[in-house]
């Protein structure tokens, strides 16, 4: 009789929830003046990035309604002008959690303008100095950073054997800074880049009438120098060229960078590890596939829930601590846990290497080791960050 009272009391326990904890995140997206993407296929959404915000908070609101807890959301579209105020404001309602779409310079001035207890998380920059040496202890990036993505790619080319790449690289900023890291990940995985060309950005209509026929006349004789290259790695961040480049090369050549084989966080025809259904219910919310920006939204929110799940509680200290501990993991979607290293608040995760309608592989590939995470084979390891703001 005594075990059937235990039993009871147990069971009357866990029905009783746990002190009330009100938690809201808020989402605030920086929309750069940008021209109209190549292909239609391509224009943004309005609700990108919202919308995998949006998932995350029924998501938590799922496992919240057992626990004691309720989450809302809001969210906030800014020029880079004005990012700064918008901010302010949110966090002037108290606000102390904020998933941040912005490039690094406007990242960076959020951080430094955030009140102690405010915890970032990165959802766009993928700036390796952002990991290095310009980090900030109150942000953690849940987007990979441009060398994980490059030494996603270098992975699995190295697999293949291919060990031997040409380069062609844009003429922005970013795009010199992608065309660097993966000059980076060829020497860290012993490739070599054999030649590099530099594509101009000259301004110019990209989809007129007569766009497809001034390409298939110019890139041929562009990529001419490369004459024999059984790859070209491309660094476009800018979207400017390399989409046009597959079967528009002076001699056949496989593409991969920022087109054809892509590095990406998510792809939409993911379906392995229970993607699918996780798919579905993105379309049934939003009525399009998700994008990258969504899942890394999702992803944002989703530690956000696990950490307050697992401390029961809303105190940013303690979220930060946590996420940040060996006790911290998230399932999402992509074959394993993902974790946060603690030296610079990196996430780790698989990067999914797709082209336009299937995913073809998952870095880290099959045979490189590493002695803590084979997940930390791509982008800085402990030794080569000079991040020192989450050791203090």
């Amino acid at each position: 009789m005594r075990w059937l009272v235990a039993i009871l009391f147990a069971l009357g326990a866990l029905a009783r929830p746990a002190l009330a904890v009100e938690v809201t995140a808020a989402i605030l997206r920086v929309d750069y003046p940008t021209l109209l993407p190549v292909s239609r296929l391509d224009l943004r959404p309005d609700d990108l990035g919202f919308a995998g915000g949006l998932l995350a908070t029924e998501d938590n609101q799922t496992t919240g309604r057992f626990m004691g807890q309720t989450y809302a959301l809001e969210t906030a579209a800014s020029p880079p002008e004005t990012a700064l105020a918008t901010f302010e404001a949110l966090q002037a309602k108290g606000l102390r959690f904020f998933a941040v779409q912005a490039r690094m310079p406007e990242l960076l001035a959020i951080a430094d303008a955030a009140a102690p207890d405010t915890v970032i998380f990165n959802t766009l920059a993928p700036d390796t100095a952002l990991r290095n040496d310009q980090c900030r202890g109150n942000i953690l990036h849940v987007v990979p950073s441009r060398k994980m993505k490059t030494d996603a790619v270098a992975q699995f080319l190295i697999w293949k054997k291919w060990p031997k790449w040409a380069l062609i690289h844009g003429s922005h900023p970013e795009d010199r800074a992608l065309a660097d890291s993966y000059r980076a990940s060829a020497a860290k995985f012993g490739a070599r880049i054999t030649d590099a060309l530099e594509f101009t950005d000259t301004g110019g209509a990209r989809r007129t009438d007569s766009g497809h026929v001034q390409v298939q006349r110019q890139l041929p004789l562009f990529t001419q120098p490369l004459d024999g290259a059984e790859v070209i790695v491309t660094a476009d961040e800018a979207d400017v060229f390399a989409t046009y480049l597959p079967y528009h090369t002076w001699s056949p050549a496989l593409i991969v960078g920022s087109a054809g084989l892509r590095p990406l966080s998510w792809h939409p025809a993911l379906e392995a590890w229970g993607a699918t259904q996780f798919q579905h219910r993105f379309e049934t919310l939003s009525n399009r596939y998700m994008r990258p920006e969504d899942y890394n939204a999702w992803l944002a929110l989703r530690v956000l829930g696990e950490t307050v799940t697992r401390t029961g509680g809303a105190d940013p200290a303690a979220i930060r601590a946590y996420a940040l501990s060996d006790k911290f993991e998230l399932a999402a979607f992509k074959g394993q846990k993902l974790t946060f290293r603690p030296w610079n608040g990196q996430l780790r995760q698989p990067i999914l290497l797709a082209d336009g309608r299937i995913t073809l592989s998952v870095s880290p590939q099959e045979g490189f080791l590493h002695q803590r995470s084979l997940l930390d084979t791509m982008g800085l390891d402990q030794p080569e960050s000079a991040c020192t703001a989450f050791t203090k």
